[in-house]
């Protein structure tokens, strides 16, 4: 019997086999899972179109979230310039304001009037419709991004501002799961953060 069915015992084996790999697969089973950082405390600031946003605006979608000065003479544009890249990337699978928003935080609210951040934005060819450019109270500002993104900003003015290049990787439940060292060119690059934000949002 088992001759005259090889064929068919083959090929039910080959269904089993692939039918573990996909329950597998759904459920992420043997696959690392990213770690809950910190949750994000609720926010309330101003888009550079002059509304309100809040941490409830952009629930249910995986976030990038930066914080910059737009006259920062190093990082912020560099950093600025790759998450650019990324907003390209994600607009060709479709899921750049869909799946995925970028949220980018001004912690110099004294300089960085909504017409200089937007400035800041057109030059990196930034598609508003997936990325917020936020500005608000200094200090709640200042409170959020260590609070919440164990992100440490030290001075006074824009001549002297020290801050960590940190990207937050944050889930659609508000929770940071990943915060990336932006300085680390060759670990942080935009396939990399394509990828982890990918199997977030799944």
């Amino acid at each position: 019997m088992i001759k005259r069915y090889k064929w068919t015992w083959v090929l039910l084996s080959i269904l089993v086999i692939m039918a573990g790999y996909l329950l597998v697969q759904s459920l992420d089973l043997g696959k690392e899972k990213l770690p809950i950082i910190a949750e994000v405390q609720d926010f309330s600031l101003e888009n550079i179109d002059g509304s309100t946003v809040t941490l409830d605006d952009t629930k249910g979608k995986v976030r990038l979230v930066y914080f910059f000065f737009t006259s920062c003479p190093d990082v912020c544009p560099v950093t600025t310039f790759m998450l650019s890249q990324l907003q390209d990337k994600l607009i060709e699978d479709g899921s750049f304001g869909k799946e995925v928003e970028f949220v980018s935080i001004s912690f110099d609210p004294e300089v960085d009037t909504v017409e200089e951040m937007k400035k800041f934005g057109d030059k990196f060819n930034v598609d508003y419709n997936g990325w917020y450019f936020l500005r608000g109270d200094k200090q709640q500002t200042w409170d959020l991004a260590e609070k919440s993104f164990k992100i440490a900003i030290f001075g006074n003015n824009k001549d002297n501002y020290s801050h960590a290049n940190l990207i937050a990787l944050v889930d659609r439940d508000n929770q940071v799961r990943k915060l990336y060292n932006a300085n680390d060119t060759e670990n942080v690059t935009v396939d990399v953060l394509a990828k982890d934000i990918k199997d977030l949002a799944k």
